[in-house]
Formats: structure tokens, C-alpha cells, sequence
């Protein structure tokens, strides 16, 4: 006996508000627009940072020549 498969849907919890989510809903991976816009708006206040430094090479070097740059021209 085989059992016929059936796809399952993915669900995750929203971000914001936890309340679970499929993933074919509009505002995937969060339950609403609100929880979007709460979300966007923590990362835009500073709630949120990326703890990992940076480990790329060439974007350290690139990051280091565009702060001589900028400490250039502020001093213009």
C-alpha cells in the first residue's frame, strides 16, 4: 500500500507576532502589512543589528577606502 502524497503547505511563524503564516499568504513571512511595517521599522530605529563582523576581505577594503573618502571630504 502506498499512501498518495500530498504537498504540504509550509507555514512559519510571523516575526512580529508570532501567529503562524502559510507561506502562499500575501505578506509572506509576516501575518500583515502591520507586522511588516513593525518589522521595517525596528531595523530603521537600530532595535535590530547583525552581531557577525564583517569577514569579507574586499568588502572591508572597500568599506575602509569609502570611510577615508568621507573623512576627506568632511574636512573640506
Amino acid at each position: 500500500m502506498s499512501k498518495a502524497s500530498t504537498p504540504k503547505t509550509k507555514a512559519l511563524r510571523c516575526p512580529t507576532c508570532r501567529t503562524l503564516v502559510l507561506a502562499g499568504s500575501e505578506d509572506f513571512p509576516f501575518c500583515s502589512d502591520r507586522c511588516r511595517r513593525i518589522d521595517l521599522g525596528k531595523w530603521a530605529s537600530g532595535d535590530y543589528k547583525i552581531s557577525t563582523p564583517i569577514q569579507d576581505p574586499d568588502l572591508l577594503e572597500e568599506l575602509a577606502r569609502s570611510n577615508k573618502h568621507n573623512r576627506q571630504n568632511d574636512k573640506d
